[in-house]
């Protein structure tokens, strides 16, 4: 007998028994490693209205969605899920600074450039190939640390300072690549 995914309500729920705070007033809220996985993003997030900083790595996510209501968030992180694109984040475009979405399956960066206060991009090991895709880091002006490693993009170049000096030509405003200061003389 197949297990039905856990909702985002559910996951609440648990996190409310478990750390003996209404999620609606936390201002970190973890719903990772569920069982069964959530798979789906919903309304139910819109109910955080305090959550500065959303968790929801390590489950079998396949969109962005729900983030309606979410008027402080600043932190999210869905890395580990199945996510293959980032249409869905215009609704935290005004607070977000930090989007951790590693290990899904993002081939392209489309609605990025919506997010104008994003500081800090972790997208290593998604599908990536397509030089053009990293223009559209360019409408984020307070990007400054992007990660990228272990997307096609990058693995197939002929050595990392070739990658280094294509990405940091084309965006010119991070500070940190892959983990590495960028010096700029």
């Amino acid at each position: 007998m197949a297990l039905r995914p856990t909702t985002c309500k559910e996951a609440i729920s648990l996190f409310e028994r478990e750390n003996h705070i209404k999620a609606t007033e936390a201002t970190v809220v973890e719903l990772r490693f569920q069982w069964p996985p959530i798979e789906k993003m919903d309304r139910a997030l819109s109910t955080l209205v305090a959550c500065e900083k959303l968790t929801l790595s390590s489950n079998m996510i396949d969109k962005i969605a729900g983030l309606a209501g979410m008027r402080n968030l600043r932190i999210l992180m869905v890395d580990r899920n199945y996510i293959k694109s980032l249409i869905g984040l215009e609704a935290v475009a005004g607070t977000l600074e930090q989007l951790w979405i590693s290990y899904n399956c993002l081939k392209n960066l489309e609605g990025v450039g919506c997010l104008k206060k994003l500081k800090v991009l972790y997208m290593p090991y998604n599908h990536v190939e397509e030089w053009t895709e990293l223009n559209r880091l360019q409408e984020c002006s307070a990007l400054r640390d992007f990660f990228f490693t272990g997307n096609p993009l990058v693995e197939t170049q002929p050595d990392i300072k070739s990658w280094r000096t294509y990405a940091i030509k084309h965006i010119q405003q991070i500070t940190m690549l892959d983990g590495e200061p960028i010096n700029k003389v």
